[in-house]
């Protein structure tokens, strides 16, 4: 998101894993569309439900739930597919629903905690607050980048 700040601040499209708020950067996100029915694929990570077919073009679709280990996910009318580009590659995400677009001022975001080896938090680029709420900021090109998701190949530097 380092690269996503104006003189505003920071655009980030917020959204909902269980009881935390999550944001990654909107110039990322392609839409936003409901949760359907994904074919799944065998031998896949739990993570990966699937790939759907957005006008013509294959989508891996991962749960986000999943991925971060947040307990089982339920799929309701609130659960939407956050469509992603991605170092040139389309990748949806399921999450449990999204709230707003939020722009963040710079000293409104304090960097993430060092966590040691107990959990990677190389995908942060910080925690956001605004009024009441943090949202924690994901750099998704990272995270869906990282060798443990395997989805994109490494991005260049």
């Amino acid at each position: 998101m380092q690269n996503d700040t104006n003189r505003n601040g920071i655009e980030a499209l917020a959204f909902t894993l269980g009881t935390e708020e999550y944001g990654v950067s909107i110039l990322k996100v392609q839409e936003i569309r409901g949760y359907d029915a994904v074919t799944r694929i065998a031998n896949a990570p739990d993570f990966i439900k699937g790939v759907v077919n957005l006008r013509g073009i294959i989508v891996p679709i991962v749960d986000m739930r999943i991925k971060f280990n947040l307990g089982a996910p339920t799929y309701d009318q609130f659960t939407v597919v956050i469509i992603l580009s991605i170092a040139g590659h389309v990748v949806g995400m399921v999450v449990d629903s999204v709230s707003d677009v939020i722009t963040l001022t710079p000293d409104q975001i304090k960097p993430a905690p060092e966590m040691g080896t107990a959990l990677n938090t190389d995908y942060l680029t910080g925690l956001g607050t605004l009024d009441q709420r943090m949202v924690i900021l994901i750099d998704i090109d990272r995270l869906m980048s990282s060798a443990d998701s395997g989805l994109i190949g490494k991005l260049a530097a």
